[in-house]
């Protein structure tokens, strides 16, 4: 298991827990991030990703996607 924000570009990858406080979890599952969803790194600008998740692109940053484990 490893954060999101070191994985590669470009990959299919599923989603295998998510940390931080409650509010930091609510507000990635209101985001589409959930446990067992599939996810892929588009690209990165500055330490902040784009990733598709569930169809759509969203942008977060280097500090939430070391809270998405994969």
């Amino acid at each position: 298991m490893m954060p999101l924000c070191l994985a590669e570009h470009g990959q299919p990858l599923i989603i295998k827990k998510i940390g931080g406080s409650p509010d930091v979890k609510q507000h990635l599952e209101t985001l589409g991030f959930n446990v067992g969803t599939a996810v892929e790194i588009v690209s990165s600008l500055g330490g902040n990703l784009i990733v598709k998740v569930k169809e759509s692109r969203v942008a977060v940053s280097e500090e939430l996607a070391r809270r998405i484990m994969i």
